[in-house]
């Protein structure tokens, strides 16, 4: 089993776990987190006094997986996430 992890703008997450659970991938975390992506658009962007830089809220998604289908998973992942 190995463990993917990638992090996606909110507004794209739902077209990844669609894709990842209709090829048969089941095994999802999904976690809101604070990061560094760039934004796509100004509403996205927050600034963080703590970090005295830009955030967003992004999405982390982590998926656990057996080793022979990690390209496909990745592969559905980045062609999602655009």
């Amino acid at each position: 089993m190995k463990e993917i992890k990638a992090f996606i703008h909110r507004n794209r997450i739902i077209d990844v776990v669609h894709a990842l659970k209709g090829a048969g991938f089941g095994n999802l975390s999904i976690v809101d987190v604070k990061g560094t992506l760039k934004a796509l658009d100004n509403k996205e962007q927050d600034y963080s006094v703590e970090l005295g830089t830009a955030i967003i809220t992004e999405i982390k998604l982590e998926l656990v997986c057996d080793e022979s289908r990690i390209d496909e998973a990745t592969q559905l992942i980045q062609q999602n996430a655009r």
